[in-house]
């Protein structure tokens, strides 16, 4: 049998299509330019072939131009499901780390006005920030107080004096996912979860500043509050232990329900559920409590580093541009043979990236010109904002990358390369880095990464989202 590669079909710019065949329900399309094509290993068009094997799946299977090999569905997979076609909920398609995602700010402030306190401000924040494997805050909450985050979110940790309240419209889904339940979380979930709330974790976590290096799209810039050389905040973490616990339960769940349903899978980490069963809609409830989980720690943790800043900077003002998720299952309501059908749709590694005109789920402010999409690099390399695009909505269910993507594994990285160099060579770059662990900075050596741009032109020329600005790090808190 020829190789998967070798049946790919160039379907327009930046994009391309393995057609369906043998059990496959539907096409896998991806969207990369030629260097990036050629980085795509035989194992992550596989994991894209099994998603498109499963019940209920709608039009293509996706893979973004930052995927690489993960649980189940690539990372940088996307899918979406009817529920009216037997259409399924599947862990691996959303991730341990539910609703990991990346915030950022404006703060007022520029380069000039940041470089003399830059060392005082980095060493400030790494204080300030709980970050590590593990890692556990000052806040502690009872089972009853973590219900409440669950089911409110950011506007939880606004109700609690963390951050203002207009931080909310700024927010994917204005701060709160609705469809929550605490009952359908584990008591060892909550147990994890409760002295974890305000941490950044470990892993590609951080929190980055930076500076705006470039601006591709004035206009769009001015609605975002972008100007060149401002220095902005960023904040990349998700729900912590809380999230890992849920899709660790849910994996011996959906592993039963796949059974008991009948579901034929192609590969066992893609164990599902239908979604209108009641262990899909168990999972659903459950997973939607690890997004507002998510929502309420990035809203903690941008308060914590506004603090910081105001005293450091007096008068400084942090302000939102945008929160947005990537690793989330989302009802939402899109075209399918020009009619509008409501599907679940899983992002895994994959960012939401609405278009102009979502007027009910965008703030007013950014209706005539789309969503934020915030593309994290690697650390030591840019970041990118960039703006949805109408297009998307036919071409990915208003998708778009979310990162650089890995080119290599923790471990490969590990054995290249060591923290304290990377560090080293870093701060000759005039980038400093405050970190946890020195593993942990060898595991996310910018080297094991794709590169940023290609990933965000890619996405660009394939009509998904535009350029907006290129952002440089300056200094980086990790884990």
């Amino acid at each position: 049998m020829a190789s998967p590669r070798n049946k790919t079909q160039h379907l327009a710019n930046c994009m391309w299509e393995y057609p369906a065949q043998e059990n496959m329900r539907v096409p896998v399309h991806f969207f990369a330019n030629s260097a990036l094509k050629e980085m795509l290993g035989p194992e992550v068009l596989e994991q894209a072939r099994n998603v498109a094997c499963l019940p209920g799946i709608v039009k293509s299977s996706l893979i973004m131009p930052d995927a690489h090999w993960g649980y189940g569905f690539p990372i940088g997979g996307v899918g979406a499901f009817d529920p009216d076609q037997g259409g399924i909920i599947c862990v691996g398609g959303i991730g341990y780390d539910i609703s990991c995602g990346v915030r950022t700010y404006t703060t007022g402030l520029n380069l000039e006005e940041i470089k003399p306190k830059l060392d005082q401000l980095s060493e400030k924040l790494f204080k300030k920030i709980p970050s590590g494997l593990g890692s556990e805050g000052v806040i502690s909450l009872t089972q009853k107080k973590l219900d409440e985050v669950l089911l409110e979110g950011a506007k939880w940790a606004v109700d609690k004096g963390f951050g203002p309240r207009e931080d909310l419209e700024y927010i994917e889904d204005f701060g709160r996912t609705a469809g929550a339940d605490p009952q359908k979380v584990s008591k060892n979930a909550k147990q994890r979860q409760h002295k974890q709330m305000g941490t950044l974790g470990s892993g590609n976590h951080y929190l980055e500043i930076q500076s705006t290096e470039e601006i591709f799209d004035q206009s769009t810039a001015e609605v975002y509050g972008l100007k060149q050389g401002d220095v902005l905040l960023s904040l990349h973490c998700g729900s912590r232990a809380l999230g890992h616990q849920i899709g660790t339960d849910y994996i011996q769940v959906l592993g039963r329900a796949a059974q008991k349903y009948g579901i034929k899978l192609p590969q066992r980490e893609l164990v599902c559920a239908p979604i209108y069963s009641q262990e899909g809609q168990d999972f659903y409830r459950a997973m939607v409590c690890g997004i507002n989980c998510a929502l309420a720690n990035r809203q903690i943790l941008g308060h914590l580093a506004r603090e910081v800043f105001e005293d450091i900077f007096p008068g400084a003002k942090l302000s939102l541009i945008y929160d947005v998720s990537h690793n989330t299952c989302k009802i939402e309501k899109h075209r399918v043979n020009n009619q509008e059908k409501e599907l679940y749709v899983h992002r895994k590694g994959a960012t939401r990236a609405f278009g102009p005109g979502k007027n009910e789920l965008l703030p007013q402010r950014y209706s005539q010109v789309g969503q934020p999409v915030i593309i994290g690099g690697s650390m030591g390399s840019s970041s990118y904002i960039m703006a949805g695009r109408d297009s998307g909505e036919d071409l990915s269910w208003c998708t778009a990358c979310h990162g650089a993507g890995r080119a290599m594994s923790r471990r490969q990285a590990t054995k290249r390369w060591k923290g304290k160099s990377i560090i080293d060579s870093l701060a000759h770059q005039g980038i400093r880095i405050r970190a946890k662990s020195r593993k942990g900075v060898a595991e996310e050596a910018p080297e094991a990464y794709k590169n940023v741009s290609l990933v965000v032109d890619s996405t660009q020329e394939a009509g998904i989202a535009k350029k907006v600005a290129k952002l440089s790090p300056l200094a980086c808190i990790k884990g």
